[in-house]
């Protein structure tokens, strides 16, 4: 589960949501259907998405790049949770 955080209150968290999971694809990379959207403050909403990701296929740290090269929409990012099975 990644934390996404928008540049302002006026990015679409719907929108980025899509593009995010349209853009990045890879082998070993799954991205949930679900998404939420939560207060951070002051009316700015963070964005939360999750992807299983295979160890050997997929690096998180070029997921987060590939998110951060969106730097229009996206101000910063961090993992929010890590589950290895």
């Amino acid at each position: 589960m990644w934390e996404v955080k928008p540049c302002d209150s006026e990015t679409n968290l719907d929108d980025l949501n899509t593009k995010i999971k349209a853009e990045i694809t890879m082998d070993g990379l799954n991205w949930n259907q679900d998404y939420k959207k939560e207060p951070v403050a002051f009316g700015i909403f963070k964005l939360i998405v999750g992807a299983c990701v295979e160890d050997e296929k997929v690096s998180t740290d070029d997921i987060e790049e590939k998110i951060m090269a969106m730097d229009e929409f996206v101000q910063s990012i961090e993992i929010a949770s890590f589950n290895k099975l």
